[in-house]
């Protein structure tokens, strides 16, 4: 298997597993998890998994969705959606509606995050000031 020199645009650069695993940090159970649900489909030479270019972007692309928070279905659907030569305004439509939604997500959690931290506050005033006062008897 040829290695893959840095991140050019040639189209028949191939990868092996653990090539991937390192360049973007993350473990060879994790790709490998990708390809059982669907993600990514290597070729193999016997046991071995060989990973192309579009795997590649594929895979970054995954990683991407999962630090926008997005399940692995939203990304999927997201990826599958591109067609080479085609406008990418659904695709894009399609990203946006994911962002707000996860945004939304995260304004509520942050809201309810601040609530818990007033009521946590609130509590452990009472508590000090039962403290003082049982101190004072």
């Amino acid at each position: 298997m040829a290695k893959a020199a840095a991140k050019g645009s040639d189209t028949s650069a191939e990868y092996s597993i653990s090539q991937l695993a390192k360049e973007f940090n993350i473990t060879t159970r994790s790709i490998r998890h990708y390809e059982d649900v669907g993600l990514l489909s290597p070729t193999r030479s016997g046991q071995t998994r060989i990973y192309t270019q579009a795997d590649r972007t594929r895979l970054r692309l995954i990683l991407r969705g999962k630090r926008l928070g997005l399940s692995l279905e939203d990304s999927r659907e997201i990826i599958d959606m591109y067609e080479p030569g085609k406008t990418n305004v659904d695709q894009l439509k399609k990203l946006i509606d994911a962002i707000q939604l996860q945004r939304n997500k995260l304004n509520q959690q942050l809201d309810d995050i601040s609530k818990l931290l007033k009521d946590l506050n609130r509590a452990e005033a009472d508590c000090i000031d039962a403290l003082k006062t049982n101190g004072n008897q």
